[in-house]
């Protein structure tokens, strides 16, 4: 008998396992994956193969990369998104969760436009987790659009970096395996098929890079944990990694960690429109937001405080700032910032041509806020003093610069500032600094990051195509969420005409297309990079900019082709705004207006001159009443903008 039992062990034991497959399909069912147990997946789009992935997770010493148990739920609710491009957003999803162990799960979730996935730890030891396994492979050498890092040399090296570069635009098989990417990125696997790899809610967690390296797959790559810091890269106020620990992040405790997104859409107006970065980003973690004013920024540093025709010498002192307030005061715009250079070694020895609580007087007699740029070491430094100190004083905000890193150490503290912002009733404006990846979502307070090609380049750039630029980030970059690009140059220049100056700078392209972007760049605190002076000569443009909104009720692709063109348009109450860019090439464009409510309608048409294609500064404002769609012809580098009213 022992025998019998011991044959019939035997044979059990030789018996193969039979894989299984998890199928998860989006609400509308054009979308779906296919999950084996081994992790490995199959994204399908309208029945063909976006990509296909792998996932896994090693905590400790144990490598987990199997899963059972599943179970199933489908959502369907509208959450708000105040701050952001629209009032509400549709939030509708089917999920599908896959256990790994006994403390482990994988989650993933299917929309219309996108599958994305998480691991969530549900135990209540601490853990490392020493690394994250993140594949995305494609059938073919299909082209891809990606921003290097714009550092060289070790990935060490590459992950302490400011998040800012052009695309390179190539087939995948081209792309550098030295090179580390940021998000978000995109691969066009077919004509009707377009994927955008991006993250959301990196709580206490390392963000995500992307690295070439094998054949046409994406492999991840995640900073490990900083052991030891010094005080170092530009003016000494970052801090730069000198030894990292054994493991990319340590959990205390249950943890969900960021969401893998991969927004899949038939076309470049689904990647321009797609609101996953902020679906997938956790709730907001502030009651009450009432007092969060988004708005617009008169900015001196782009310009150097360039104001001409005063009797005073222009530049950190009482009597410029006291300009830059009036000229707020007197278009209606909300705040001014004092960037770097208002204070010497820390943020409490204000220099000696200040005069702080006077200025903060004097902006509130008249209807103006004032924001402080700080870096990032000196900030960090004596943080909650600062806040007490500032906020009693009626500063409103920060922008604070110089993080360069988006490892776990990093991404506590964006979280900390952000709740110590949240409690002095402070705004936040981040720099040097990746894609927002849902902050904005979790701390409403956080209004803008950077981690975008923006124009404060072109002070010192000559050999980039920031036009191009702009018609690519408006479906890349903003995918990720809002930017702080900094548009709003009132000295405008046609190709061939553009060259970097850092004392006046310029930008490339027409007056149109800088105020082309004002709709269709997220920016819920916008900066006037220009100087009064220039917006004082150029009123009726300087109009137009000071009544845009920063914030939206409803915004609606309209028309785009990804590095060509975009047109977007935004609501606010009753009244409609939209914009529209081209790169170097010109073209004629239809808007389509049949989007307009019934009514009757009066537009204010800011259109290309005749001659912008030789002088960028040459444009045409048009008032006339709504008969249908509007035909324009866009300029090399030109671009429009229109606010349309209801009668």
């Amino acid at each position: 008998m022992k025998k019998v039992i011991l044959a019939l062990a035997v044979a059990s034991l030789s018996m193969p396992v039979m894989a299984r497959d998890y199928n998860l399909a989006s609400p509308d069912g054009n979308l779906k994956a296919t999950v084996a147990d081994n992790l490995e997946y199959t994204v399908t789009y309208n029945g063909k193969t976006a990509f296909t992935g792998a996932a896994g997770i090693t905590v400790g010493n144990k490598t987990l990369s199997s899963v059972k148990s599943p179970k199933t739920t489908s959502v369907d609710q509208t959450i708000q998104s105040p701050f952001y491009r629209s009032t509400t957003i549709d939030d509708k999803y089917n999920q599908l969760t896959l256990k790994a162990d006994k403390d482990w799960s994988i989650v993933f979730r299917a929309y219309n436009d996108g599958i994305a996935y998480h691991w969530v730890y549900s135990g209540k030891k601490p853990v490392n987790v020493v690394d994250e396994k993140i594949e995305y492979t494609f059938a073919g050498d299909y082209p891809a659009t990606v921003p290097y890092v714009t550092k060289e040399g070790d990935f060490e090296n590459q992950f302490f970096n400011s998040f800012e570069n052009t695309y390179t635009e190539c087939p995948i098989s081209q792309l550098d395996p030295k090179r580390l990417a940021f998000l978000p990125l995109v691969v066009e696997p077919a004509a009707d098929i377009k994927v955008l790899f991006s993250e959301s809610d990196l709580s206490n967690y390392p963000g995500l890079f992307l690295n070439r390296a094998k054949g046409l797959t994406f492999t991840g790559v995640l900073p490990r944990v900083p052991k030891k810091t010094s005080v170092g890269g530009s003016g000494n106020i970052q801090r730069v990694v000198d030894e990292r620990e054994d493991y990319i992040a340590a959990l205390s405790g249950p943890a969900s960690l960021p969401w893998r997104i991969a927004a899949v859409t038939p076309d470049d107006k689904g990647l321009a429109s797609t609101q996953l970065t902020y679906l997938l980003a956790p709730e907001s973690r502030i009651d009450d937001i009432s007092w969060i004013k988004p708005g617009k920024v008169a900015w001196e540093w782009w310009n150097e405080s360039n104001i001409i025709g005063v009797d005073f010498e222009a530049g950190i002192n009482q009597d410029t700032y006291k300009y830059f307030i009036d000229f707020a005061s007197k278009n209606g715009i909300e705040y001014i910032i004092l960037d770097g250079g208002w204070y010497e070694d820390n943020l409490f020895d204000v220099r000696p041509t200040l005069d702080l609580p006077a200025l903060v007087k004097y902006g509130k007699d008249r209807g103006v806020d004032i924001i402080l740029w700080a870096g990032y070491v000196p900030f960090e430094r004596d943080l909650e003093e600062i806040y007490r100190h500032y906020s009693q004083m009626g500063i409103k905000g920060f922008k604070v610069d110089f993080f360069d890193r988006n490892d776990q150490q990093m991404a506590a503290f964006i979280d900390h500032i952000s709740a110590l912002a949240a409690k002095y009733n402070m705004v936040l404006d981040l720099h040097g600094y990746h894609i927002p990846a849902g902050i904005n979502r979790k701390w409403p307070n956080v209004l803008n990051t950077e981690g975008v090609y923006g124009l404060e380049n072109l002070k010192w750039v000559n050999d980039r195509d920031q036009v191009r630029y702009d018609a690519t980030a408006a479906f890349v970059r903003q995918a990720g969420g809002p930017m702080d690009y900094t548009q709003g140059a009132m000295v405008n220049a046609a190709k061939g005409k553009f060259y970097a100056c850092e004392g006046q700078p310029m930008s490339q392209g027409t007056r149109c297309h800088q105020l082309g972007l004002y709709p269709i760049f997220d920016s819920p605190l916008n900066m006037l990079c220009d100087t009064p002076s220039n917006y004082i000569r150029e009123q009726d443009c300087t109009d137009f900019i000071a009544a845009i909104p920063t914030v939206w009720d409803e915004t609606i692709i309209l028309d785009g082709d990804m590095g060509e063109y975009i047109i977007t348009a935004r609501r606010k109450g009753d009244d409609w705004y939209i914009g529209g860019i081209t790169n170097w090439t010109p073209r004629d464009i239809t808007v389509d207006l049949s989007f307009l409510p019934t009514g009757n309608y009066v537009a204010d048409w800011y259109i290309d001159g005749r001659n912008a294609h030789r002088n960028g500064n040459d444009y045409k404002h048009i008032t006339e009443p709504v008969k249908g769609n509007k035909t324009i012809h866009m300029a090399p580098g030109g671009g429009f903008a229109a606010k349309i009213t209801k009668k």
